[in-house]
């Protein structure tokens, strides 16, 4: 028996179990695939951190109140005012445990969705992920198990959840609970189906174990859930790419985004899942993100969302001498894709979109740039989904909650099983800073109790 068992090897399972290892508590980790990772190593990389040494270093006055007012704004309201004041508060100590543990961030300091400041820490999220293992398995105190798939949570007779069933029958109890940190239900149709028939023409990439099976263990217990009717896609994935799982993001640095008519269809600078929303109501549910020369430069090789320099080698974009050239090669009428730009560009000089309001790159940051100097880029653009970012309710400590939002005694959740934090859309970095930061909050409420 150990103190604690965590379903589940992404970022979340992992930092739980370093967390406990870290205070004397005996841990066995479950992973039902060979190897752990799951959704977390193939994300891009970005966690949303207020207040770092980094910012500082740069000049960045954030905190972890603007952090607090960017994600309530972006959710819309509809998020859990307890876990976003949750998340702000332990972001800041959680980042410097990552450092602790030997995780690496890049110095570079970007601005992307639902941010008004430069807060998007990125790092090599597989790395990330084996640098955690690393840390915890050297504690001594964790027994990790890949392909061991759980198949039910155990209770006692108070209702208390004290173990999990195994796939081949076998049970093992744990002294002080079980975290749930299996990831979300990407790649269950039938959960897709009920939850968001919306997205049946996106793209879909997500981790291989993302079957939903925490999410439906807990519901077997009475658990409650939030944010189902949220899951949205990211903008910005090239519709037949499979070389690259991540999206790009020119808009938030000044590109537009135009249908195949020619026309834009959207402020540009809100989250990218409103984006995702925005471009599957369009002819073929794709878009084209449109600049220029200059907005092209401000890529960055170093941030995969921004990475336009690796897109064009590999002839993803449509370049063109003139905005006529490039209309030609992606199909559009020349003289709308003409007007639209020129329209945008007039509306850049005035200080005000007529079309669609947008006033800045990103959120509130960053002034509008116009597309004027050759060549222009053209990347084609839809709808993927990384991750359902909905499931169990719970409160500040992790503790997983029922329809009547009392905790269940003993089942913890943490990651993307979770639901309520997000709300209606979604900030950069926000899922994998979850992670971490849940995972890592479980643990020192069952230390402290």
């Amino acid at each position: 028996m150990s103190d604690l068992i965590v379903i589940g090897g992404g970022a979340a399972g992992w930092s739980g179990a370093l967390a406990a290892a870290q205070r004397g508590l005996e841990v066995t980790l479950l992973e039902k695939l060979p190897d752990s990772g799951g959704s977390s190593a193939l994300s891009g990389g970005c966690l949303a951190f207020a207040g770092t040494d980094l910012q500082i270093a740069q000049g960045i006055a954030d905190s972890p109140d603007i952090l607090f007012d960017d994600l309530r704004e972006v959710g819309k309201d509809v998020n859990d005012e307890s876990l976003v004041r949750a998340y702000c508060d332990a972001q800041l100590a959680t980042y410097a445990w990552l450092n602790d543990a030997g995780v690496r961030f890049s110095p570079v300091l970007e601005t992307a969705s639902g941010q008004s400041l430069p807060r998007v820490h990125t790092v090599d999220p597989a790395d990330m992920v084996r640098q955690l293992r690393m840390a915890a398995e050297a504690t001594g105190l964790v027994a990790y198990r890949p392909n061991t798939s759980a198949t039910a949570l155990v209770r006692d007779g108070s209702g208390c959840v004290t173990g999990v069933a195994l796939a081949h029958g076998d049970i093992i109890d744990a002294r002080s609970g079980v975290l749930i940190a299996s990831g979300g239900f990407a790649r269950n149709a039938e959960l897709l189906e009920r939850y968001a028939p919306h997205l049946a023409e996106a793209v879909f990439v997500a981790g291989a174990g993302s079957q939903g099976d925490g999410l439906l263990m807990a519901r077997k217990l009475g658990a409650d859930v939030r944010d189902m009717e949220f899951i949205k896609g990211t903008f910005g994935k090239h519709p037949t790419d499979e070389t690259n799982d991540h999206s790009l993001q020119a808009v938030y640095k000044g590109a537009i985004a135009v249908n195949q008519d020619g026309r834009r269809f959207v402020d540009e600078s809100i989250s990218y899942k409103l984006l995702g929303d925005a471009v599957m109501a369009q002819p073929w549910h794709t878009a084209y993100q449109i600049m220029d020369q200059g907005i092209f430069d401000t890529g960055d090789n170093r941030v995969r969302i921004l990475d336009f320099g690796r897109r064009l080698e590999e002839g993803l974009f449509y370049v063109a001498d003139s905005l006529a050239e490039l209309a030609a090669q992606i199909e559009v009428d020349p003289e709308t894709l003409e007007a639209t730009v020129s329209r945008y560009n007039a509306s850049v000089d005035d200080g005000h979109d007529a079309e669609f309001g947008r006033k800045h790159l990103v959120h509130h940051f960053g002034a509008l740039r116009k597309i004027e100097t050759a060549p222009f880029y053209a990347y084609p653009s839809t709808a993927v989904v990384f991750g359902t970012y909905c499931g169990l309710r719970i409160d500040r400590d992790a503790r997983v909650l029922n329809m009547d939002g009392k905790v269940i005694p003993g089942l913890y959740a943490a990651g993307e099983v979770t639901g309520g934090f997000h709300g209606a859309a979604y900030m950069t970095g926000s899922a994998l800073g979850k992670a971490v930061v849940f995972g890592r909050l479980a643990v020192l409420g069952i230390a402290a109790r």
